[in-house]
């Protein structure tokens, strides 16, 4: 006959249980070790008795082991972690897409678009929305036009102010260089009575020389009154009275 089922409870008999825990510890250990051999796994065991002994099997080290499962530890928070962070996410970029296109579909609405479906009650909340945002672009348009106007009315005001700054400063200018009056000096200034004597004497002995002599004046006082230097002019009339002279003593040859 084969064994019968063992009723898995806790042992009562303290010598039944401790030779229990023997042989059981033993297969455990055997098991665990035959695992690691025939499947190239890094198996470890630990186990403590009633007592407080410790009992262990690793394939490859105890503390290697234990390293290696803290990692692995680390890692599988770190990945709950993130996979929550991630569904979180998830959750608020379902919303935020839910949101965007109820905002569309408003937007339609508010143009005039996709109208179907609405009821009477929700085209009547329509109507009175659109009424609302033209009375708030109305009174936003006109405060705008009054600010506009403000800034108009003082620019122009700073304008006045700048030429009436500018108007006082040309007049202060003018009141530090007086107008001067730039008038022709008179032929006695640059001839004396006593010489215009003697060449009056002069004229009178030779009637030649005399009539060159006003017609040299004469040029002279035009050429004062021109504004030219009258060496410049003299040189002009030389010849001139050199053509003169010579006519007369032609005609005092043929007499």
């Amino acid at each position: 006959m084969g064994r019968g089922k063992i009723e898995i409870k806790r042992i009562e008999n303290a010598n039944s249980r401790q030779v229990t825990f023997s042989k059981r510890r033993a297969g455990l250990l055997k098991k665990a070790q035959e695992l690691a051999i025939l499947c190239d796994a890094e198996v470890a065991v630990i186990i403590f008795s009633n007592t407080g002994k410790l009992f262990e099997f690793s394939s490859s080290g105890m503390k290697r082991t234990l390293s290696r499962y803290n990692k692995c530890l680390d890692f599988s928070e770190a990945a709950v972690a993130e996979y929550k962070t991630e569904k979180q996410d998830s959750k608020e970029v379902d919303g935020l897409k839910d949101e965007i296109a109820k905002l569309q579909m408003k937007q339609l609405r508010l143009l005039g678009k996709d109208l179907n479906g609405l009821s009477l009650k929700e085209l009547q909340l329509l109507e009175q929305d659109l009424n609302e945002g033209l009375l708030l672009v109305k009174e936003k348009k006109e405060k705008l036009l009054m600010e506009q106007l403000e800034q108009s009315r003082v620019q122009e005001q700073r304008a006045i102010l700048e030429n009436e700054t500018l108007r006082r400063q040309v007049e202060e200018l003018r009141g530090f260089f007086p107008p001067t009056e730039c008038s022709v000096p008179a032929y006695l200034e640059y001839y004396p009575l006593g010489r215009k004597n003697s060449l009056m004497n002069h004229s009178s002995a030779t009637p030649d020389v005399a009539s060159d002599g006003a017609v040299e004046k004469g040029d002279s006082d035009t050429t004062l009154h021109l504004g030219l230097p009258s060496n410049l002019y003299h040189k002009r009339k030389a010849p001139e009275r050199e053509t003169n002279s010579n006519d007369s003593r032609s005609q005092l040859g043929v007499l």
